[in-house]
């Protein structure tokens, strides 16, 4: 089944065809550091961490570009606040932000670029849109002219008259056009500012994207993502001014937007006041239930802050985590040599049949534009189809079952951990479950020595003699020295 996506820039759902397959391309809007991440922040991560995973998953290999807005008018005026330079109030946040992240699961991007590193890059596109008679200067300062470019509104929708007539647009006497936008501000006292053509100044917000997105994926690139407050006017700028600077259309194939995060059906955000910071939440509930929860919902869906739903997304998750345990705890065990009965039989066949039922429709609801909640749906009728097959009365611990609920374990952790990422790093905990019990052998090793040493301090030889023989029948050579006893594994030998 071919993968579709709802692209907002067409306003329908669509094949997914990438520029050039197997090879996908994916910028995704980062964080302005200015702040610790919110709830609402945090949704397009996991989002786009998600749909990132499902396309390697399904054989595509990403180059995967999330930047960090490092430049910023709410960074400058935290830093004043705080008496410290921007870019490093900027670059504090950068890793609070990496600790969250971390902690909800999402995998590091191939590329996290920085406004600050940039400024070359968007400095060459501002005085190719000048060239171009799409920007202008005004007292150190670029604007690019938006009636210049005739199909600004595409994304959004709205046409100019609309914008004029209904929109709020940025006040500055300066423009020639109230709509407008800075692609360079002059640089004023006490900001950070770096030379330019026009004088000392700074990028304007909507040019970074464009000039770093460029530069590492180049026009025409796969998908843009964000949240469904990026559309207008970040968005809808970012069009405007590549496509102007490049000629060339499209700057991106596919726009995939995630809905809000809202608190009393209104948006979250810092500026309203309205927001739960991710480790607040993080304190009452562990980072894989959040995550489920930011997942248990169609991405482009609003999502109302509920904590029943938190609640609800945790004994969800319990339910997953209690059917691998289950399957765990068979695995575990010595397998029987009795034969198993017919109705077992049915029952792994029925089994293994239902693991390719699952899935498929895991994959269909992941092909129709990412529905992770109706993936999810398909992970719980697995679980139910386990326990009424563990449950069984006449079900019998023997290699056949084990091998059964082995390959049903695989897939649960392929689509539950390397798909949806819900579920702990088992592959990490492994090893450290396996690094903890080589601690503990270790340990009683040096116990049971000591247990021998004591023996032979009382001359109880026939005690001493025992346990050495019997280490060394379970592959334990124990050698004697003026220094004391040592041991090793006989293979080592």
């Amino acid at each position: 089944m071919t993968i579709k996506v709802y692209n907002t820039l067409t306003k329908r759902k669509e094949e997914f065809i990438p520029r050039r397959p197997p090879e996908v391309t994916m910028y995704v809007c980062g964080p302005t550091t200015y702040n610790f991440i919110h709830l609402g922040n945090a949704r397009p991560l996991v989002v786009f961490d998600t749909i990132r995973r499902y396309l390697q998953y399904k054989g595509f290999k990403l180059t995967y570009v999330q930047n960090f807005t490092d430049i910023d008018d709410k960074i400058i005026n935290r830093a004043r606040e705080e008496n410290i330079d921007a870019l490093e109030l900027a670059s504090r946040f950068i890793q609070e932000y990496y600790r969250d992240a971390d902690a909800l699961n999402v995998r590091r991007a191939d590329i996290h670029p920085k406004v600050s590193e940039h400024i070359p890059e968007i400095i060459a596109m501002i005085e190719r849109l000048i060239e171009k008679g799409y920007a202008y200067v005004v007292e150190g300062n670029v604007y690019f002219s938006v009636r210049k470019f005739p199909d600004y509104g595409k994304l959004s929708g709205r046409s100019v008259e609309e914008l004029m007539s209904g929109v709020r647009i940025e006040v500055d006497a300066r423009k020639k056009d109230p709509l407008d936008f800075a692609l360079w501000k002059a640089a004023r006292p006490g900001e950070p500012a770096w030379d330019s053509p026009w004088g000392k100044g700074r990028p304007g917000w909507h040019i970074e994207c464009s000039a770093m997105s460029l530069k590492y994926l180049g026009n025409g690139f796969d998908i843009h993502g964000g949240g469904n407050d990026l559309i207008f006017p970040h968005h809808e700028n970012e069009i405007a001014q590549s496509e102007a600077y490049t000629g060339e259309v499209p700057f991106v194939r596919y726009w995939l937007h995630n809905g809000f995060i809202t608190v009393n059906q209104e948006k979250m955000s810092k500026s309203s006041g309205n927001f739960f910071l991710v480790r607040e939440v993080l304190e009452k509930y562990n980072p894989d239930v959040v995550r489920f929860y930011l997942l248990s919902t169609h991405y482009r869906s609003p999502l109302d802050f509920d904590e029943e739903k938190l609640n609800a997304s945790k004994k969800g998750l319990e339910r997953i985590k209690s059917c691998l345990s289950h399957i765990d705890e068979i695995l575990g065990k010595q397998p029987g040599t009795s034969s198993t009965a017919p109705e077992v039989e049915q029952g792994s066949r029925k089994l293994l049949e239902f693991l390719s039922t699952t899935r498929t429709k895991f994959e269909q609801a992941m092909d129709d534009d990412f529905n992770t909640a109706l993936a999810i749906a398909a992970l719980f009728e697995l679980c139910r189809e386990v326990n009424s097959y563990i449950n069984h009365p006449e079900f019998e611990i023997t290699s056949q079952t084990q091998e059964v609920l082995r390959q049903t374990k695989e897939i649960i952790i392929t689509l539950g951990e390397e798909v949806l990422g819900i579920l702990p790093d088992l592959a990490k905990q492994k090893e450290k479950d396996t690094q903890q019990e080589e601690n503990i052998t270790k340990d009683l090793l040096e116990l049971i020595l000591e247990i021998r040493q004591d023996a032979r301090r009382k001359k109880d030889w026939a005690t001493a003699d025992h346990i050495r023989d019997r280490l060394k029948e379970l592959g334990v050579l124990v050698e004697d020295t003026p220094h004391g006893p040592r041991w090793k594994w006989a293979k080592q030998t």
